[in-house]
Order: structure tokens, then C-alpha cells, then sequence
């Protein structure tokens, strides 16, 4: 399996940032981690090896990004509004570095993003803002209320980051059109802590007749991942 390892001094977050890549061609994947997962979370989980056969064959090359969860939405040592702020440069992080990256990479213009827990919503979100630059997303097990980590606090940065609350809103029939030519698929299983919480991002999605695929595995299990692992092999095509 070809693995690559990447690290540059982000110029958007002013510190270093790794991220693995696997394969060499077919349709390009970013992966991001969970609540605190670094970029070696899904390979260090087994779901690299669960799409080996994607990768050699050449259907699908992936790219797992790190997180600074721990230094916006769980940084507790700072107040909300900087968790926030730091949670926009990461976003541009991805939009201006990782995704030219990828592009540096690989010639096929169809991208798609992955996630499971805080990594789904990142994967929701990016796509919601920028839809212009996401064709799929595969958010499982996800959690989209950012309300949870600011501790009440409200302003426009929390509000545009927050699906719960501004997708309801969103009354601008271009971006609107956009964001439904993506292909969203929101997972989740029979006793996923989260069920609920995917429910509801479908429910919205649906007030603003954005099309999109909601899907409850109907299986339960103790360690998340090997359904993780199911979900995502099955739908990345």
C-alpha cells in the first residue's frame, strides 16, 4: 500500500501540520480525525486497511488530515470566542493548503470528505460553506451542534459555523443550489450516541429541500469503528 507522509509549517495556523496520503490516483478522499484524533487515527483503527483494495487498484486516494480540536472547540482555557476564531483558521487551513494540495496531487476534480464524531461535522460544515469545492460527503456518526462547546456564546462566528443554525436561514438561492449538488450522506447506527443529533442535521436539511441521504445502520456495537469501517467502504461509491 503506498503511504506518504507530508508535514509543512501552515502559514494559515502558524504551527506545523502532518497528514498521511494513500494511493496514487482514483477519486480523492479527506479523511478528518475525531474529537482529538490525529492524523493517524484511521489508519492506527484499520479503516486504511479495510480500502486497501480501493488504493491499489486505483479507485480511491486518501488524504487523513491532523485536528486542533484541542486548541479550538475543547480548548477550555481559553473563552469561546477564540475557540471559534481558531476553528475558522483551521477551516481556511483546509480550504487554502490542504485542498490545493490535493489538487497539486491529483487531476481529478471530484472531492470528497469523510468524518466520524467532531471529524463528521467537519466534513459537513467545510462542505456546507465552501460547496463550491466539495462533490460528497460522508458524515457518520456526527454530532452538528458547536453550541455545546462555547458555553452560550453567540456571535456571527459562532453562527456561520454552527449547520443547526444557519442552514435553517440560508435564503440565497445560488448557494442553496450549490450546496445541493453535493452528494451528503449522513450515517449513523442502531445505539449511536449521536442518532439523534444526525436526525435532526437531516430534518434541516430537508426544511430547505436540500437532497441527501440518511441512513441508520441497522446493526449495534460496542466499538464504533467496525461499523465506521462498514459505512465508509460501502458508501464511498
Amino acid at each position: 500500500m503506498q503511504r506518504e507522509y507530508r508535514k509543512w509549517k501552515s502559514p494559515t495556523l502558524g504551527r506545523d501540520m502532518e497528514l498521511l496520503v494513500f494511493g496514487k490516483e482514483g477519486t480523492p478522499v479527506l479523511i478528518f480525525p475525531t474529537e482529538e484524533g490525529r492524523f493517524f487515527e484511521w489508519e492506527d483503527q484499520g479503516i486504511m486497511d479495510s480500502v486497501g483494495e480501493q488504493i491499489e487498484l486505483g479507485y480511491n486516494q486518501f488524504f487523513c488530515v491532523d485536528s486542533i480540536d484541542n486548541e479550538s472547540f475543547l480548548n477550555k482555557d481559553v473563552d469561546p470566542y477564540t475557540r471559534v476564531i481558531r476553528e475558522n483558521q483551521y477551516q481556511m487551513y483546509i480550504k487554502d493548503e490542504v485542498v490545493p494540495f490535493i489538487e497539486e496531487k491529483n487531476n481529478n476534480p471530484y472531492l470528497i470528505t469523510a468524518g466520524a464524531g467532531l471529524g463528521a461535522y467537519h466534513s459537513l460544515v467545510f462542505a456546507l460553506k465552501f460547496p463550491e469545492l466539495i462533490d460528497k460527503v460522508l458524515a457518520m456518526s456526527g454530532y452538528y451542534d458547536i453550541n455545546i462547546h462555547l458555553n452560550g456564546f453567540k456571535d456571527d462566528n459562532s453562527y456561520y459555523n454552527n449547520p443547526i443554525e444557519f442552514i435553517p436561514n440560508l435564503h440565497d438561492q445560488e448557494i442553496l443550489k450549490n450546496i445541493s449538488t453535493i452528494d451528503i450522506r449522513l450515517l449513523s447506527y442502531m445505539n449511536d450516541p449521536y442518532r439523534e443529533a444526525t436526525e435532526k442535521m437531516s430534518d434541516i436539511l430537508w426544511l430547505k429541500f436540500i437532497d441527501h441521504e440518511h441512513y441508520v445502520w441497522e446493526e449495534e456495537s460496542s466499538n464504533p469503528w467496525t461499523l465506521i469501517s462498514s459505512m465508509f467502504k460501502e458508501n464511498l461509491f
